[in-house]
């Protein structure tokens, strides 16, 4: 389909998509989510990709609802319920992707905008760029952060962010791990290409598994999280070629080929 509200391209197996209306600080449209929608599909079909890079274009990565349609939702309970749905439900597809997700963070990036970042793997923010979820500034409860941000950062640190409606910025939201690295603006991109790089030389299915025992693992005892790994541990090794080529390679010195695999 063709994009209005982003861009999309592909690098060598890393999907990049960029919210492209600084306008309206990268607000988000029905448009955009038809189209962050379409990016998602791509990615669970396209199997020869290993990463997806969300970032933005201008000032902001995203500072959540457009006004024009949050004008329409607060007239339209309804439909707001809808709307919030479907920012959830993009969400959760980030985080149930196969491949590893990376946010970067280029700017202001606060309620429905903090909330996407939150589906993704990794957060890496501009040095200048400023996070937060400031619902409570406008007396708003948040619909698909809470939960997300406590296991991010802990309890008391996201009662801290989301009652105190904080911003944090660059290195701060490192320092309380929200993201993994903060980095100069002009160099954000590449950064965040780099990075993904050190994972786009694993086979896909190899991060696939693990990401899935780390993402059903949530709130299972120690007993119940061993259990679900050597459970995935035992399907991995009987479906997938990946770990008889690393263990092959390694005793013939040479680089594994996972194609051959």
């Amino acid at each position: 389909m063709p994009f209005t509200t982003l861009r999309y391209e592909k690098i060598d197996r890393i999907a990049i998509a960029t919210f492209a209306t600084p306008d309206n600080l990268n607000g988000i449209t029905e448009t955009r989510l038809d189209e962050l929608e379409a990016v998602l599909d791509d990615c669970e079909k396209d199997e020869t990709l290993g990463a997806l890079i969300l970032t933005g274009e201008g000032r902001a990565f995203c500072v959540g609802l457009d006004l024009d349609l949050l004008d329409r939702t607060f007239n339209d309970l309804d439909f707001f319920d809808v709307i919030v749905a479907r920012v959830n439900g993009i969400i959760t597809r980030l985080e149930n992707l196969d491949i590893p997700t990376i946010v970067a963070n280029n700017g202001f990036t606060r309620a429905g905008g903090f909330e996407i970042s939150l589906g993704c793997d990794f957060m890496i923010v501009a040095d200048e760029a400023k996070v937060g979820d400031v619902h409570t500034d406008a007396g708003v409860v948040p619909a698909a952060v809470t939960l997300r941000l406590k296991r991010r950062v802990g309890d008391q640190r996201a009662k801290e962010i989301l009652w105190g409606a904080r911003w944090y910025k660059g290195q701060e939201a490192v320092d309380i791990g929200l993201a993994i690295k903060s980095v100069p603006l002009a160099t954000l991109r590449d950064e965040a290409i780099a990075y993904a790089r050190t994972m786009t030389d694993k086979p896909r299915a190899t991060l696939a598994t693990l990401k899935r025992i780390m993402r059903d693992g949530h709130g299972l005892s120690v007993a119940e999280g061993a259990a679900l790994e050597l459970e995935a541990f035992a399907h991995y090794n009987r479906t997938q070629p990946f770990g008889r080529e690393g263990y092959t390679a390694f005793r013939e010195k040479r680089v594994p080929s996972w194609k051959a695999a």
